[in-house]
């Protein structure tokens, strides 16, 4: 090869094989949505994308290109005469060689850069096309809300976007008619030669014309204003800011006909005067006038002339956020324990949850776990099953693939991808009830999976679809193929493990070498390319996680952060709660998602962090649902009624179901979603007040408790909690999500007084297609405020001074153990408001876990303090709660499991039978764990069940002798079970 064709040849090659790489990009993301039934989803916005950018491109390339054409053309013909135009010319024949490139090649540049800032706003472009009307108007102009959230947003991009055009294709023209003597610096001035006047006449004109139209816009855009005290157009706005905008408006056309005019006559003094009018008009009539006005007009008597527009501020906002319909229901809460205060409250008493689901995942590993490349998540989930015909409240998790729990020397390509490609199970335990050990009691549990909730005969319980589950996996394999995938531990020992090929419809084929190849690129790998594990019914699987599945193939929606796992009609289905937000509506005080919805819960990673986008609109329209066995999503139209769903429903036709397609197991484990939850009771804090005079005072502004169980400097707010609740003037308990507030914090100071309780009912029904009536509804009881009802902060403190709490627990720390306080419960019971509180303890061994051993309660200035919740309640209300009217009569234990007696038999007696049940639970540890190194599984189970008996008898002389026994002697590790296989699975 010639060495002159060696840099072109070079070349060819790079663009080819970026080309490929490109192509083998959108290829890919091809076959992923049409795998998944969502190509229209793929087709219409990446339509809409290129369309805005070829849109975008042409305007820029073609302004551009035709300033400097004509620039060109117009250029004047001279000889040099100058020292100034000598310069010039040497410019000039400097850039004649490469002239028609960059004349081609500098527009195109600005055109992808318009073209590019163009596309990203598609979704405005869509909205704008296919809106639907509210049928509410605005309270300034009158005008429908879709004018607002729909028409303004995208006016203003297409005025912006026109306004930067005029702008760089008119310094393009000028740089163009210096360039080449058009316009020359002079002793005696700047010599602008007619063309050159024109040109700039024109561009002027144009920019002027879209200036006012941009100051047009602004007029409308008052009552999206966020800048001040409260949102949307206040007094100095309508007053001043509104004329003035007006007036600016047709102040610029005005002088945008001087400028036509100019270029007519060729004087440009009345254009100049213009100009420089429009600036002083603008300085003075857009910033000093309504600056006087707020100064010396409004700040005087603010309250006064700001009423009726914090009134419009309270209204809108209330709407905006779905706040409008909240029941306040005041509530004259005592403080007064008294005996028999529960019995009305006995079905809310017996749901009390007891089982932190942020303190028990290491129970669930350790216990449920099986394998180092299974794991569960940091934070489990609360959702409620009907077991024998009862509503149950149910702590509940997926056990998923863990690839790094794969040993160093088994780290291999295929293994990672080929081998170990899902996790196994659903472990559920009841919320309410433990074993007498203080472990979990599982309604679903095991490898292979046995309990109530399994037991369809259709159940499917491999995970290939998760939230922990982020690698590719290839899967799928012709009949009597050797290359199989790790499936579950079997057999009594649990010594082997069975294997598995996938069956479902779940990721792009990859058994054609043309598409292997096209994800060897996207994936980096050779591996993918030639391993003689992918076949010709291999499928790939990736973005795996429900959260990502559902933001691609619904990018208008903000999803989210916490998808939850339930077993419906035989199968694992993630729910994932999707928003539509807008941060343009009028009157509606705007919100940072990331810092309204941060919690315990995002601040330790349990749930995942929103993005960090402000709105001031936000509905829970669509609630999706993916499988964890084959990945596929399913859309449905939660809130038909949203106009900006309506509005994608149009863009997207296919994609979305009504939601009385949803079958009444599905429909029994939809919740209210935390997220907008804890969007609304942020804004709750001061929206409850809707006298507009007690507004402006925020005399009655409340906040969100900080969570009292997080100990060290940062603060850091009280998560909701999921519960079974009868609140006051319901009837019976329903599945409620709830929160508390009290006064508002002024200089990181706040009385931690109970001011108010916010429920959302989570309870959908069990009927297909039908939403239960009052699923959604706010309820929020409002103290009074000359009542001294402690805070959660307060109750904890009560909790941690109390000197019989601090001497048992100091008891439980003994023998190298922790004591971990569990989630803090408020329950309105008993005619005011009860606080539960879980306290685990937990060894310091690698493979302890947390057990449930003793229950706070406080109500009032009163705390008790027992080994059962029923126990504790009789101890806080004078012996004698109520509470036992209900299923909580067997203590928070197992049903069945005997609980202890309440009259002691001799105390030498007692503390004889207490030692010797802790050496025999003792020595059953130590059994275990020497049966267990060697590997004999079934003389470890054997070692369990003395165990169990033993802490059984413990608890017996526990009670017997009236005190606590010291955890000294307790056990500091209890290693990993292995269950007794069950048939099915």
């Amino acid at each position: 090869m010639r060495r002159g064709a060696l840099t072109p040849t070079l070349i060819v090659v790079a663009l080819l094989v970026v080309a490929f790489v490109f192509f083998s990009n959108v290829w890919t993301d091809v076959l992923w949505y049409q795998q998944l039934g969502f190509f229209e989803v793929y087709i219409r916005e990446n339509l809409a994308r290129i369309l805005t950018f070829l849109g975008g491109f042409i305007l820029m390339f073609g302004a551009v290109y035709a300033s400097i054409r004509l620039a060109y053309r117009a250029r004047p013909v001279y000889a040099p005469d100058s020292e100034v135009r000598d310069n010039l010319s040497r410019y000039q024949v400097q850039l004649e060689p490469v002239r028609r490139v960059v004349m081609i090649g500098l527009p195109i540049l600005f055109g992808l850069f318009a073209g590019s800032a163009a596309a990203s706003q598609w979704q405005k472009v869509l909205l704008f096309f296919n809106q639907e009307q509210f049928g509410q108007q605005d309270p300034q102009f009158g005008l429908d809300i879709s004018f607002y959230l729909m028409s303004l947003p995208f006016l203003g991009f297409v005025t912006g976007f026109l306004i930067s055009v005029v702008v760089v294709a008119g310094i393009a023209g000028i740089l163009t008619h210096y360039l080449y003597g058009s316009i020359r610096l002079m002793e005696r001035g700047v010599f602008t030669s007619r063309a050159a006047q024109i040109h700039l006449a024109v561009s002027g004109a144009l920019f002027l014309l879209l200036l006012g139209a941009n100051f047009w816009l602004d007029v409308y855009g008052t009552v999206q204003n966020n800048g001040g005290r409260w949102a949307g157009a206040l007094y100095t706005d309508v007053t001043a800011v509104v004329p003035t905008k007006s007036i600016l408006a047709v102040a610029a056309a005005l002088v945008a006909i001087l400028f036509i005019v100019a270029a007519v006559i060729g004087r440009w003094r009345l254009p100049v005067i213009g100009t420089a009018m429009l600036i002083i008009t603008s300085i003075l009539a857009g910033g000093v006038y309504p600056w006087v006005i707020q100064q010396f007009q409004v700040r005087p008597s603010e309250q006064t002339l700001e009423n009726k527009y914090i009134e419009r501020n309270i209204s809108m906002t209330r709407s905006a956020y779905g706040l409008d319909k909240v029941q306040v229901q005041p509530y004259k809460a005592t403080t007064t324990a008294s005996s028999g205060a529960l019995a009305k409250d006995a079905q809310t008493a017996a749901n009390i949850r007891l089982l932190d689901p942020n303190l028990v995942s290491s129970a669930f590993g350790q216990l449920e776990q099986y394998r180092p490349y299974y794991q569960f998540p940091k934070a489990l989930n609360v959702d409620r099953y009907t077991v024998n015909g009862k509503v149950q409240d149910t702590v509940i998790a997926v056990r998923e693939l863990n690839a790094d729990g794969i040993s160093t020397g088994q780290q291999t390509w295929y293994n990672k991808h080929i081998v170990y490609t899902h996790g196994y199970g659903v472990v559920a335990a009841k919320g309410n009830k433990f074993t007498v050990d203080g472990k979990p009691d599982f309604l679903l549990s095991g490898i292979p999976t046995s309990g109530v909730l399994g037991n369809d005969s259709n159940y499917q319980p491999r995970i290939y679809f998760g939230e922990n589950t982020t690698d590719y996996s290839v899967v799928g394999a012709p009949e009597g193929s050797t290359h199989r995938e790790q499936d579950r531990p079997a057999g009594k020992d649990g010594s082997t493990d069975t294997q598995y090929t996938f069956t479902g419809n779940g990721g792009p084929n990859v058994g054609n070498w043309f598409n292997r190849l096209l994800y060897s690129m996207k994936f980096q790998s050779s591996d993918l390319l030639l391993s003689d594990g992918v076949n010709e019914k291999s499928q790939i699987l990736y973005d795996r996680t429900p959260r990502e599945r559902v933001e691609k193939v619904a990018p208008y929606l903000t999803v989210d952060g916490n998808a939850y796992p339930a077993v419906v009609d035989g199968r694992v289905k993630w729910i994932v709660d999707g928003y539509t937000t807008s941060q343009y509506y009028p009157y509606s005080q705007q919100q940072q998602l990331q810092n309204v919805t941060a919690d315990t819960q995002t601040s330790t990673g349990r749930t995942a962090v929103l993005p960090n986008s402000t709105v001031n609109y936000i509905r829970n329209s669509v609630k999706a649902t993916v499988d964890a066995y084959d990945g596929s999503v399913t859309l449905y139209a939660w809130d038909d009624q949203d106009p900006i769903l309506k509005s994608w429903q149009k863009i997207f036709p296919s994609t979305i179901k009504p939601f009385t397609e949803m079958s009444g197991q599905l429909m029994s484990h939809v919740r209210y979603p935390e997220d907008l939850f804890k969007v609304q009771r942020e804004l709750l804090g001061r929206y409850h007040v809707t006298n507009p005079d007690r507004f402006y005072n925020n005399v009655d502004a409340w906040s969100v408790p900080n969570d009292p169980t997080v100990t060290g400097t940062d603060a850091v707010k009280q998560p909701p909690f999921y519960m079974s609740l009868q609140m006051p003037g319901q009837t019976k308990p329903a599945f409620q999500l709830t929160s508390s507030f009290i006064p508002q914090t002024v200089n990181g100071n706040a009385r931690n007084i109970l001011y108010g309780f916010l429920s959302a009912d989570s309870d959908a029904g069990s009927a297909k297609g039908v939403k239960a009536e009052g699923y959604g509804q706010l309820r929020l009881l409002q103290l009074p405020t000359d009542t001294q009802v402690p805070g959660p902060g307060q109750a904890q403190n009560k909790f941690n001074s109390d000197p019989e709490v601090s001497r048992e627990l100091n008891l439980l720390r003994q023998g190298a153990s922790d004591v971990l306080n569990g989630n803090l419960l408020t329950l309105p019971v008993g005619g005011g408001l009860l606080y539960v509180q879980p306290v685990y303890l937990k060894s310091t061994g690698e493979t302890s876990y947390p057990t449930l051993q003793r229950v706070l309660v406080a109500f009032g200035d009163k705390v008790g303090f027992a080994a059962t919740l029923d126990e504790a309640l009789d101890e806080l209300f004078g012996g004698d709660s109520g509470a036992q009217a209900g299923d909580s009569a067997n203590n928070g234990q197992t049903p069945g499991t005997p609980t202890a007696p309440n009259t002691p038999t001799g105390a030498e007696d007692a503390k004889a039978d207490l030692k010797a049940a802790l050496d025999e639970a003792n020595k059953a540890i130590q059994d275990g764990q020497a049966a267990l190194a060697k590997g004999d599984f079934a003389a470890y189970g054997a070692q369990q069940s003395k165990l169990a008996a033993a802490l059984k008898k413990a608890l017996d002389a526990e009670a017997r002798l009236g005190v606590t026994p010291s955890p000294s002697a307790s056990p500091t590790a209890t290693p990993t079970p292995t269950p007794t296989p069950t048939q099915g699975g």
